[in-house]
């Protein structure tokens, strides 16, 4: 059965869209089948799995008005056993012809529905803003992925955050409970990045999963997009690729005890 995850932060910078590529490419080299839904008009998650994002024909747009359907709007990446629906800058306008239409938060949600039993996982890159896209992606999700870099402000606008998952479920109706906070940018040397830690735990006080893997500074985690690759495939014995096959590793553990 096919889970639905949506990446989310408002905040730019936090390692959203290298969670949502790495894990799924971290995940496709396991063995399991992955679909990417960029739902940012940046489509950085896009161009990151070498789509050259000017050139496409269909995309997270053309989907969401109904000007292809669900299989048609599925590219294949290099990587085996991923795939993206790819996004460009056209989804921007997206937005004002979204809400001309009833029911808009549903949309994503509806094109999408009962389509993804195909792959093991979908992951939902979304904008970093709380915006009618990130609804919609929060609508059409099974659970949440929340990552923090470990840096000073990182749980800014985190009450936030988490009032819209609490209104998508309570005014939509629509469960989407929080998978896992995962912390990025992180650099044990750091006294900060030690503290950010803490704080992480303070502020969610066991009420949510913190995994245990936690994302390193790396350099090759940020190259890897100007060459169209993931890490996995860009550089597999770096440390950020390590890392992320070892979250990989531990979202199927956790699948399974969840399962038992």
């Amino acid at each position: 059965m096919s889970e639905i995850i949506t990446i989310l932060n408002q905040k730019g910078g936090c390692g959203k869209t290298t969670t949502a590529v790495n894990l799924g490419a971290a995940l496709a080299q396991l063995g399991r089948k992955v679909l990417v839904i960029d739902i940012d008009p940046q489509g950085n998650a896009t161009t990151s799995l070498g789509i050259n994002k000017s050139e496409i024909e269909t995309s997270t747009y053309a989907l969401l008005l109904g000007k292809c359907s669900f299989d048609g709007a599925i590219m294949e990446t290099s990587t085996p056993n991923l795939y993206v629906i790819p996004s460009n800058i056209s989804l921007s306008g997206a937005e004002m012809e979204l809400t001309k239409e009833i029911g808009y938060h549903y949309i994503l949600n509806e094109k999408i529905e009962d389509k993804c039993n195909m792959f093991d996982y979908v992951f939902i890159d979304a904008p970093p803003s709380l915006s009618i896209l990130t609804l919609n992606a929060l609508v059409a999700t099974d659970s949440v992925i929340i990552p923090i870099q470990s840096e000073f402000y990182a749980l800014e606008g985190m009450a936030d955050l988490l009032k819209t998952i609490n209104l998508v479920e309570s005014r939509l109706n629509n469960p989407c409970p929080i998978k896992g906070i995962l912390i990025t940018l992180y650099d044990p040397r750091t006294r900060l990045a030690r503290d950010v830690v803490d704080n992480v735990k303070t502020f969610f006080k066991d009420t949510e999963y913190i995994f245990k893997e936690k994302i390193p500074r790396n350099v090759k985690l940020a190259e890897a997009p100007s060459h169209g690759q993931p890490c996995i495939t860009y550089d597999p014995e770096c440390n950020g690729t390590k890392s992320y096959m070892k979250l990989a590793e531990e979202l199927i553990k956790l699948e399974g005890e969840s399962n038992e």
